[in-house]
């Protein structure tokens, strides 16, 4: 059995999101996000947010109103039978326990492999991915150890706060001087993804270039989703027990 299975349940439906950079500035993507958790997910088997709900996370005293109307909704959720899994993404990574309990969701590895309606699914952020960006990559891995992760934690809020600015900042800056290409994941670590875990469907977020693609791994075919952000559009990946679709509802 795959390492980090988590169980999936039911015959129904379950919804994968990620990248809807969710804050105070951007309430019609906030609304959305709302709409489809009442219209859409409630009743369903479980919704799994693959990373970046937040447009940032400073720690678990994060003061947005977005913060707590989201707890809010997805405990709601949660207490109504629909189980919420969330995977850290880029910008939320500083996520912990606190505000997972508040909001009802269970905090998964990325990656983790979980039992799809009977096939092995993985899943990630997608960052990972996107090996060739090598500045970002060394950045996450600094960031992401244990002791760094405690000592950000515990710094005063209003010098979260400002760190948090400048990385944005310097995030766009990065950005502007980098090729798609770069940006995009790269195929040697998409086919690594699939070999390390024993799944032949991999579906992730990050790129914010919604589409399904079909791959060849040894003599297996497999598949790959990736979720679109929730900037400008919006939309979801909805799977059961026949496959998995794409959805880009019009806004």
């Amino acid at each position: 059995m795959p390492e980090n299975l988590v169980s999936g349940r039911g015959a129904g439906r379950t919804f994968f999101v990620a990248d809807l950079h969710l804050t105070d500035e951007r309430p019609a993507a906030t609304g959305r996000f709302f709409r489809f958790l009442e219209e859409d997910v409630a009743g369903s088997d479980a919704l799994y947010i693959l990373g970046d709900l937040f447009e940032a996370w400073i720690g678990d005293d994060h003061d947005e109103r977005v913060a707590h109307g989201t707890a809010v909704r997805l405990k709601t959720l949660s207490a109504a039978g629909t189980p919420v899994f969330f995977l850290h993404g880029n910008r939320d990574f500083m996520l912990a326990q606190t505000y997972a309990r508040q909001a009802g969701m269970h905090l998964i590895a990325d990656p983790s492999v979980i039992d799809l309606y009977g096939t092995p699914t993985l899943l990630m952020h997608g960052d990972t991915l996107c090996s060739d960006d090598i500045p970002y990559q060394n950045f996450r891995r600094r960031v992401r150890r244990p002791l760094v992760l405690a000592l950000l934690r515990h710094l005063p809020f209003a010098l979260r706060k400002r760190l948090a600015r400048q990385a944005r900042a310097g995030s766009e800056s990065a950005k502007a001087g980098k090729t798609a290409e770069i940006m995009d994941v790269n195929p040697g670590a998409v086919e690594r993804a699939f070999n390390s875990h024993g799944a032949c469907r991999l579906i992730h977020g990050h790129t914010h270039r919604p589409a399904r693609h079909a791959h060849r791994v040894g003599q297996a075919a497999c598949e790959r989703w990736v979720l679109p952000d929730w900037y400008d559009r919006w939309g979801y990946v909805v799977c059961d027990s026949h496959g998995c679709r794409l959805e880009l509802p019009a806004l």
